[in-house]
C-alpha cells in the first residue's frame, strides 16, 4: 500500500510540478484541502472517474482513516497539499498514522507560496553584500513557538524574513521587529493569494504594515516578505553577484585578469 503526498504549488494550476500533475491524472482517490488548494487545479488534472474527497471539514483521524481505506482497496491515493508539503504542511502527523497502518508514503515537492510571492514582486531574497540569509517563520499566536525562535530573537539577525500564517498578527510582528532594532521604514511586502486570480500586492514598511493590511482587509492567505532585499529600488544600488563578474574565475570560466596572466 502506498500513498502520495503532492505539493500543489501556490495556487495557479500550471504551477504544480510535472510529476505532481501526472500523479493527479493517474489517481483513483484524491484528498485535498478545499479551503486552500484550487479546485480548478484538481478538475484540470483528475480523471473523470476519480473519487475526490474534500478535507477542510475533516479532523486528522477521520481524514487518515478515509485515506487508509482507499489505499487498502489497492487504489492509487493522492493527498494534495498547498505549496510545498515540507513547510507548515501538517504532514508529520499524517505520515506517522499512515505508517502505523502499513501505508508507505512518498512526498512530491511543490512550489512554495513564499517563492511565488517573491516572484510576484520580482524580488531576490538574497542580495550580495546586503543579506545572504532568509528566515522562514511565523509569528506566535494560538500555535506557540520555541522561546529561541520567537520573532524578537530571530529579528536580531537583520536578514530577510518570510512569515507564513501571520496576517492576523501584523501589529505584533511590527512591534517585534521595531523592538529588535529594525528601522520603521524597512520595506515590507504582503502578497495575498500569490498566483491566484485575485492576487494582491501591498508594498509598505515595518512601521505601517499593520495599518495597511487592515486597510486592505487582508487577514489570511498572505505571505509577508520583510527586509531591505524588498526595497523596490534595490536594483539601483549597485549590488552585484560575483558569479557573473568578468574578473571572477570559477570552475567553468576564467576571469579576464586570469586570462591575461595565462
Amino acid at each position: 500500500m502506498k500513498l502520495y503526498i503532492v505539493g500543489a504549488g501556490p495556487g495557479a494550476p500550471d504551477l504544480i510540478t510535472v510529476r505532481g500533475a501526472a500523479l493527479l491524472a493517474a489517481a483513483d482517490a484524491i484528498f485535498y484541502t478545499d479551503s486552500l488548494v484550487s479546485e480548478e487545479l484538481i478538475e484540470r488534472y483528475r480523471k473523470p472517474e476519480a473519487d475526490v474527497f474534500h478535507t477542510a471539514g475533516m479532523h486528522l483521524e477521520e481524514m487518515v482513516a478515509a485515506m487508509v481505506e482507499q489505499a487498502k482497496q489497492g487504489r492509487l491515493v493522492v493527498r494534495v497539499h498547498t505549496g510545498d508539503p515540507s513547510i507548515y504542511g501538517a504532514t508529520l502527523e499524517q505520515i506517522a498514522m499512515l505508517k502505523e497502518e502499513g501505508v508507505e508514503v512518498e512526498i512530491v515537492p511543490g512550489v512554495s507560496s513564499a517563492f511565488a510571492a517573491a516572484a510576484a514582486v520580482q524580488a531576490e531574497l538574497t542580495v550580495p553584500e546586503l543579506t545572504q540569509t532568509v528566515i522562514f517563520t511565523r509569528a506566535e499566536g494560538r500555535t506557540p513557538v520555541p522561546p529561541r525562535e520567537r520573532l524578537e530573537e530571530l529579528a536580531k539577525h537583520h536578514c530577510t524574513l518570510v512569515l507564513f500564517l501571520s496576517a492576523t498578527l501584523a501589529k505584533k510582528v511590527s512591534a517585534a521587529l521595531l523592538d529588535a532594532g529594525w528601522s520603521g521604514d524597512t520595506p515590507a511586502v504582503i502578497v495575498y493569494k500569490a498566483t491566484w486570480p485575485d492576487e494582491r500586492i501591498i508594498r509598505t514598511t515595518v512601521a505601517a504594515m499593520a495599518e495597511e493590511m487592515r486597510r486592505h482587509r487582508v487577514t489570511k492567505h498572505a505571505i509577508m516578505l520583510i527586509g531591505w532585499a524588498l526595497d523596490p529600488s534595490v536594483h539601483e544600488r549597485g549590488y552585484r553577484s560575483r558569479l557573473y563578474d568578468r574578473t571572477f574565475t570559477h570552475g567553468y570560466r576564467k576571469g579576464e585578469g586570469q586570462r591575461e596572466q595565462d
